[in-house]
């Protein structure tokens, strides 16, 4: 089923369509935008809330500026589906996010409106200086506008773009859209400092009087604009009774509006761009603005709802028959109270992702105990590196993608430390819809690269639990890194007793014959489906799940080498540097000789789409694992049996 747009928006096919509109008519495109965006959402599934709350400065952006020669950068992009809807991909736009389809984030080769893509988020700043000076040196005019909100302005790397743009004297307009919210609530003394701004009464209702009167001041030269900077300072430090952050970074401040009308936000930004310098407009919104469930109700849940009915505002959620396994986050984040209750030692860790990661289980029964500390990866490393200083056991739970942000700080504040920190990397392998910038493929080869680390992954609920516990009894100087997948885990009675795995173990999964399947974490389950096809043919591999890819378990690698000379390892990362790499590295110093197939992730960023269409396409699923054997064995494949 394909959405119409409404009359005005059926006509928009680029930002140069909606400049030949009257600015009054801006409020019923906005309203259709709106509406298009639920419409879409709410059969399609995607992000939500974060889009509806930039429609009015998406539009007044647009109206305004000439894209995509004035260049917009969204972080983070969750904002951008309004832009991409007036950017000319309103008629795709119901294949954001599915296999093959739009991205669910401005990505540079889709679109020339997208100038920087972004996954992850408080890289606009520093992206969009970086644009701004590199045409100020080709004595290029254009407009430079970084769109940061969503809890971006979180991440340290906002504070390092903003104290170079301070000194930069660039083209550069910073626009903060300021909702509280990332995807669960704000934190932190910048979201307190915001409040504090956008609730002072007095400040907001002199800042209107003052802007008319200091804008026309602003036209008489240079010494007049001196004074009008000294003047507006002023007004801001009295009224609010402390220095501006922004301007203490030499940043011009400008606000806070209203993000949700138009006609002024068009005002201001036909006045900023006339200017000079950096400067930063802090605009008021609310998540989910125009869809009254996600107004009023859980942002958290409006984030990314999936498809729901947009009239009662129900989520549609799948009534399985038979009890099904729960979600590795949640056996992470109910096993982490367990052991906490009997670890008083233990301390959770997340960077603004309580209810993703599922550490919102453990702050809500120990408030004390496990901290949010914002989109701040390299903060959270270091932070639960201090916390081990003193005698604690930290869990530190990031998303791998996010984890890449913070390599040097587990390199030099925790494994040179010989520090016994625990991550635990969530969403390793293929992260689904939201694609390569959120994907889990590097986690294996950058973290058994350093020493002092232990690598391991389990295959199923049971071995998670038994990992974390393993994890927070006594052991010397070494952090411990246990990765696990986005989605369900195998086991639907998964709440086991929890036992101490000897570190460096893995285990014989069933005997075989001719070729023996090595499998690393929870992919390990493809090739007991894929064992149980060829058995029909007469085929019978060994499976091992090798459990730890650092330390190696190395007494079974010599039992695996000694008997099979074909060999096939399965993991669901990167096959540059990864398990399948650490096998072929001890098959080589230990002089065996044998044919080796490593199947994962290629040399190659991967698109969105389905886990399971990820995989198959990647050539790791059991479809194609049942093929390699036959290939290997000389097995002819069966007529009825084919793989993409």
């Amino acid at each position: 089923m394909l959405i119409q747009p409404g009359p005005l928006l059926s006509k928009i096919d680029s930002p140069a369509d909606l400049k030949e509109l009257d600015q009054a008519q801006l409020v019923a495109v906005c309203d259709e935008l709106r509406q298009f965006i639920v419409d879409n959402v709410s059969v399609y599934g995607g992000h939500f809330g974060a889009s509806l709350g930039v429609v009015e400065l998406t539009v007044a952006l647009h109206y305004i500026f000439d894209t995509p020669k004035d260049q917009l950068v969204w972080d983070v992009g969750h904002q951008a589906y309004g832009h991409k809807i007036l950017t000319g991909r309103r008629d795709n736009f119901h294949t954001n996010r599915i296999y093959k389809g739009l991205s669910g984030f401005p990505k540079r080769k889709e679109s020339d409106y997208d100038t920087f893509g972004v996954g992850h988020s408080s890289t606009s700043i520093s992206a969009a200086l970086g644009m701004a000076m590199a045409n100020q040196y080709k004595k290029d005019d254009r407009q430079h506008i970084a769109i940061i909100g969503d809890g971006a302005m979180t991440g340290g790397l906002a504070f390092e773009g903003m104290n170079h743009a301070g000194v930069s004297n660039s083209n550069l307009i910073i626009i903060l859209n300021d909702n509280c919210m990332s995807i669960d609530p704000n934190v932190g003394a910048l979201k307190d400092y915001l409040t504090d701004v956008t609730t002072s009464g007095t400040y907001n209702r002199v800042k209107d009087d003052v802007w008319k009167l200091l804008s026309k001041f602003s036209k008489f030269g240079k010494s007049a604009q001196e004074v009008v900077s000294k003047v507006e300072n002023s007004i801001k430090s009295l009224l609010l009774k402390q220095s501006n952050l922004f301007e203490s970074l030499n940043l011009r401040y400008f606000g806070p509006v209203d993000g949700h009308d138009v006609h002024h936000l068009t005002n201001v930004l036909n006045d900023l761009k006339n200017i000079p310098g950096p400067k930063i407009l802090h605009c008021v919104t609310v998540k989910g603005k125009g869809y009254k469930p996600a107004e009023e109700g859980n942002a958290t849940k409006w984030h990314a709802p999936g498809k729901f009915d947009k009239v009662t505002g129900e989520v549609f959620k799948k009534i399985p028959d038979a009890p099904q396994p729960p979600k590795y986050q949640d056996v992470f984040g109910h096993t982490l109270v367990e052991l906490a209750e009997e670890n008083d030692k233990i301390m959770g860790i997340t960077p603004a992702m309580p209810s993703g990661s599922s550490m919102n289980i453990m702050m809500k029964a120990m408030p004390d105990r496990a901290f949010d500390v914002g989109i701040a990866e390299q903060h959270a490393v270091t932070f639960s590196a201090g916390l081990a200083t003193q005698g604690l056991i930290p869990f530190c739970n990031i998303y791998s993608t996010f984890m890449q942000r913070a390599f040097d700080q587990v390199v030099h504040d925790v494994c040179t430390q010989n520090l016994t920190v625990n991550f635990c990397l969530d969403r390793a392998g293929f992260a689904g819809a939201d694609g390569p910038t959120h994907h889990g493929a590097y986690d294996i080869a950058y973290m058994r690269c350093i020493p002092n680390m232990i690598v391991a992954a389990p295959m199923n609920e049971a071995e998670l639990r038994n990992l974390m516990y393993t994890a927070q009894l006594p052991r010397e100087g070494q952090a411990f890194t246990i990765r696990y997948p986005r989605g369900q885990g195998v086991m639907p009675e998964w709440r086991t007793d929890m036992q101490k795995v000897a570190i460096g173990t893995g285990r014989k999964i069933s005997d075989g014959e001719d070729v023996a399947i090595l499998t690393l974490g929870h992919i390990g389950n493809y090739a007991i489906d894929a064992k149980a096809a060829l058995s029909d043919e007469g085929l019978v591999p060994a499976h091992y799940d090798m459990r730890f890819v650092k330390p190696l378990d190395e007494e079974l690698l010599h039992d695996i080498f000694r008997n099979f000379k074909k060999v096939i390892t399965v993991e669901d990362g990167c096959i540059m540097g990864g398990f399948g790499s650490a096998v072929l590295e001890f098959m080589a110093e230990n002089g065996y000789s044998a044919q080796v197939v490593r199947l994962g992730i290629p040399d190659d960023f991967i698109e969105h789409g389905t886990q399971e269409q990820l995989h198959a396409e990647c050539g790791f699923d059991a479809e194609h694992i049942t093929l390699k054997v036959r290939e290997m064995v000389g097995a002819k494949t069966p007529s009825n049996t084919s793989a993409n």
